[in-house]
């Protein structure tokens, strides 16, 4: 089983480095907001359920580190470090709901001790809350994966997007441990691979059959009947839109155009349904993942690179989406609202 992402230790929030795996196992220790606010820009700790238990835990240590001063000053200082730490992820809407949950928990406390607790035993909930809420989109995900199944992901929503067990890979978990026999397919998801160096990772750990290809041999491979299901995270999910890892929405056109189900596992704290497609920032991340590759350039300089995190797939693609609460069908006309903070 795959260790948990995440934790907090006293004054220090721990977490897996993920850019080192496959090859290495590291933990990094963050003793401040900024180391933390550098794991989540670097990726080192990511995934949209990961996310929001990280911006959780990032206003719980700064509260811990501002025990101090008096209460303006260490609301001040609290939320300098929560504004910090939502500006380093626009498009993935758990961080921000988070930090909003914690900040919400403090808000009524009297005095800095109080808040201090308060932070501190709202972020642990989160955490652990997310366990339990992947373990029930497991269970009701499982239900719509067949005996025999034939499973394509992207990117990774397994246990290190999430403090434990996974969404997308949540739903193949469960569905292995309820006795299918399952094998998936796991797109390298370009540029940084989280598909091969991390579901692929997490899949073998847990002995499930698990082949890695290249994002673009996906829609091939439909076409020759070796896919029967896709199962995706999100990281956000408007009123009319999913937004995951870029590459997402070219599949679920394949999956519609070949007649296969296009499933999505995520929690409601994913849910944004108060926004449209249209009014979300799409991350576009540093030109180098692209134009370097093991130290050595492979893009000529000068020409320019598009280098964005996520697609949104509109929601009529979507054959489901699975929560902890059931799963939900088209038409999606009533989004469930997020959890509320």
């Amino acid at each position: 089983m795959i260790p948990r992402t995440i934790w907090r230790e006293g004054e220090a929030i721990h977490l897996i480095d993920q850019t080192r795996l496959p090859t290495e196992r590291q933990i990094v220790v963050c003793t401040d907001v900024e180391r933390l606010c550098l794991a989540i820009r670097r990726l080192e700790v990511r995934g949209a359920p990961a996310l929001g238990v990280a911006g959780g835990y990032g206003v719980a240590l700064a509260a811990m580190l501002n025990r101090d001063p008096g209460r303006d000053a260490f609301l001040a200082a609290v939320t300098a470090a929560a504004d910090a730490l939502r500006a380093t992820r626009p498009t993935a809407v758990n961080l921000g709901w988070g930090i909003d949950r914690v900040l919400a928990a403090i808000s009524g406390s009297n005095t800095v001790g109080d808040a201090v607790s308060v932070a501190v035993e709202e972020a642990d909930a989160i955490a652990r809350e997310d366990e339990e809420t992947c373990r029930r989109i497991g269970a009701h995900g499982a239900a719509l994966i067949p005996d025999g199944a034939r499973v394509l992901t992207h990117c990774n929503a397994g246990a290190l997007a999430c403090a434990a067990w996974g969404t997308a890979l949540g739903v193949i978990r469960s569905a292995a441990e309820a006795g299918k026999s399952l094998s998936v397919t796991a797109c390298e998801t370009r540029p940084l691979l989280q598909g091969a160096r991390l579901t692929a990772w997490e899949l073998a750990e847990d002995g499930i059959a698990v082949r890695v290809i290249p994002d673009s041999a996906a829609s091939f491979l439909m076409r020759r009947g070796e896919i029967d299901c896709v199962v995706v995270g999100a990281d956000r999910i408007t009123r009319d839109a999913v937004f995951n890892k870029v590459g997402t929405y070219m599949h679920a056109v394949s999956a519609r155009h070949h007649n296969i189900p296009f499933y999505v596992a995520a929690p409601l704290s994913t849910f944004d349904p108060e926004r449209s497609e249209a009014e979300v920032t799409i991350e576009e991340r540093s030109a180098d993942e692209i134009a370097v590759f093991n130290g050595r350039r492979t893009v000529p300089e000068g020409v320019r690179c598009t280098n964005l995190a996520f697609d949104a797939t509109p929601l009529d693609l979507v054959t489901a989406i699975v929560t902890e609460e059931g799963v939900l069908r088209p038409p999606y006309r009533r989004m469930p609202g997020r959890r509320s903070i």
